[in-house]
């Protein structure tokens, strides 16, 4: 099998990024963003989805978070579509549903080769540790517009944010991890009645 690898560059006036990504790794990550509760959301991925992931990302934090979470969100999608290749033998589609404590985060994903985004999330406060929370719709919205992919993510109980989030970020690598596993019964087939995805 080829290697299922990227790294992709993304320079604008606002951010500069970098993201490697190997969705056959172990599950090592590092990140240096500047944000640090993204980088423990993005750990989540990574060892859930026992990918090896590392992102470095410069931007205008003096600003606000908004610019460098949606184009790591961006960033990685295109590192993940690249990644992904041609699609043949995946199983294409993944779900999880991810517990913490009182929690409970349902997401499922297609690589359908179609954006898409329903997410629901109804977070119980605005903020965690000075970080917006509806920026993770931007980030999610960047990924799945440059991954291609769509996305169902609904947040089913929680009265901790940290722990809803979490658990949203848990089931996306799980979800990831099972869609792109390879299915021996589609070996060679592209997993689609239309012959491509």
């Amino acid at each position: 099998m080829a290697e299922r690898k990227a790294r992709v560059e993304r320079n604008t006036l606002e951010t500069q990024i970098t993201v490697e990504i190997d969705l056959d790794g172990t599950g090592k990550s590092s990140f240096d963003t500047g944000v640090p509760f993204l980088e423990h959301m993005m750990d989540q991925i990574a060892r859930h989805g026992l990918m090896d992931l590392n992102i470095v990302s410069r931007g205008d934090l003096h600003i606000d978070d908004h610019h460098t979470v949606e184009d790591i969100g961006i960033t990685l999608g295109q590192a993940f579509k690249e990644a992904v290749g041609d699609k043949k033998g995946i199983r294409r589609y993944g779900h999880a549903y991810v517990p913490l404590d009182e929690a409970l985060s349902r997401v499922v994903i297609d690589l359908s080769g179609r954006p898409g985004l329903m997410m629901h999330v109804p977070y119980t406060r605005g903020a965690v540790g000075g970080f917006d929370v509806d920026l993770f719709a931007e980030f999610f919205q960047g990924f799945v517009n440059h991954s291609m992919v769509t996305l169902h993510i609904d947040n089913l109980k929680g009265k901790n944010t940290h722990h809803q989030i979490e658990t949203v970020f848990k089931a996306f690598g799980r979800a990831l991890r099972m869609a792109i596993e390879m299915d021996e019964r589609m070996a060679g087939i592209t997993p689609s009645t239309k012959g491509s995805l």
